[in-house]
């Protein structure tokens, strides 16, 4: 595994996408706890996409329009589903219907997370493009190096979001004591969920 393959990575991981504004949302509304199952979630949701690619399965999306528009509109109303929440919820920053109970809360998290990416056609043909840029010609087994890489990949990406929500929840911790730095903090996201929404609703393949 190329060290040029492990700064690329990180400097992808680290650049802002739904998954870390989710993280960060959770973090500052329901502490640090809540927003590592949110950073798990948004990683499992990794998974799918880096199977897809070293099955091939993202070729297919990758040239059939239907499938990618499918996808694409289902990811697009999820984001807009998330908005319409952040912005009428009045409790905290929980982003999902499951408050009764840590254990329920932690699981509605994931999942959330775990949909924000699996719903991002997006995510499945940027693996497609960009695991095999790395793999060295000759190589004994591409698809054995591809799945590591991917490993490597979803564990900056859970390592990372850890370090988002963690900063995140101190932030609420000490901000987020004002009703109305609350309205305008659920008034940023909610409009952040719905430009990625409207940004994925405009992207071709």
């Amino acid at each position: 595994m190329s060290l040029e393959f492990l700064i690329t990575a990180l400097v992808v991981v680290l650049v802002p996408g739904t998954g870390v504004v989710y993280t960060v949302a959770v973090g500052l509304g329901r502490g640090r706890l809540p927003s590592v199952a949110a950073a798990f979630g948004c990683t499992m949701g990794i998974l799918p996409a880096i199977l897809a690619s070293v099955l091939g399965l993202s070729a297919l999306m990758h040239t059939s329009a239907l499938v990618f528009q499918l996808l694409k509109y289902a990811g697009v109303a999820y984001l807009l589903y998330l908005a319409w929440m952040t912005l009428h919820d009045r409790g905290a920053l929980s982003l999902s219907n499951e408050a009764a109970g840590q254990g329920k809360g932690s699981l509605a998290i994931a999942w959330t997370g775990f949909l924000i990416n699996i719903l991002n056609p997006k995510l499945t043909v940027f693996f497609l493009a960009f695991l095999p840029q790395f793999i060295p010609a000759g190589a004994m087994s591409p698809t054995a190096d591809m799945l590591a890489m991917g490993g490597v990949f979803m564990a900056m990406t859970f390592a990372v979001f850890v370090v988002y929500g963690a900063f995140a929840s101190l932030v609420g911790e000490h901000v987020l004591r004002s009703e109305t730095v609350l309205t305008w903090m659920r008034r940023t996201i909610a409009i952040t969920f719905a430009g990625f929404g409207l940004r994925l609703a405009l992207a071709d393949r």
